[in-house]
């Protein structure tokens, strides 16, 4: 009983280690892949990067990692063409099945997904902010975005009249949708600027915009976008999916 009762204490003990020496390596291997995806990516700050599962070194001994949580608070997104660009905010992205080589110095994902944010005041850089002449003795442009409720942004439009601006700005309630990664917004109504008739076509050159997404970490695509209060909600995807190298 005296021998049986050592072996099951020496048991617990390499256990108890192997655990220790178990979460030291993911702690170290989650600090090097954060290191990684921000010299890859060129971010500002050190990404928050948590790989999922135990144990982990049978994981690194098969080559694989079943599921890597990885989570960047602004990302300069490429806005289309000309090398513009548009702060993506708490970018939260689950990748699996991340294979990587065998000096660790790449890394891709089967698959992830992903949610991230883009604030109100970053999507009206994209609207016509500057006053433009809707019709003869019209000019109008967007002074604000917000929330609308119900999935929808509320465009608010500022309108001059014959020189005079409209005592109130006008608004009107849009439906946002992603179209082959393109964030667009569109007028459900017209607004009318002081009881002057506009062609639609003028008035959806002001009320209607859209904006490009591109260029997001390790190619993840837009997938869905809805408006809520803080901005618009999106939801990204991708298969392999590259996190470093």
């Amino acid at each position: 009983m005296r021998a049986l009762r050592i072996l099951l204490i020496f048991v617990v003990i390499l256990g108890g280690l192997f655990v220790i020496a178990d979460r030291v390596a993911v702690n170290f291997a989650e600090d090097e892949a954060a290191d990684r995806l921000k010299t890859t990516e060129n971010l500002s700050a050190t990404p928050d990067v948590s790989i999922k599962g135990f144990p982990f070194l049978t994981q690194v001994a098969g080559g694989s990692l079943d599921d890597i949580e990885v989570g960047i608070k602004d990302y300069e997104a490429t806005a289309g063409n000309g090398g513009q660009k548009i702060r993506i905010d708490d970018l939260q992205a689950d990748m699996k099945g991340v294979e990587f080589s065998g000096d660790y110095s790449s890394a891709t994902a089967s698959t992830a997904t992903g949610t991230a944010t883009i604030a109100y005041d970053e999507l009206l850089k994209t609207a016509k902010s500057e006053p433009t002449q809707v019709a003869p003795g019209v000019t109008a442009n967007v002074v604000g975005l917000s929330d609308g409720g119900n999935g929808k942004i509320k465009v608010t439009v500022e309108a001059t009249v014959l020189g005079t601006k409209l005592p109130e700005p006008v608004s009107v309630l849009s439906s946002v949708k992603v179209d082959n990664g393109t964030v667009r917004v569109h007028a459900d109504g017209l607004p009318k600027f002081g009881g002057v008739d506009i062609a639609e076509d003028r008035v959806r050159a002001i009320t209607d915009f859209q904006q490009k997404i591109d260029g997001l970490p390790g190619g993840i695509k837009l997938d869905t976008v809805q408006a809520a209060p803080d901005g618009v909600e999106i939801t990204v995807k991708g298969s392999d999916v590259r996190l470093a190298g």
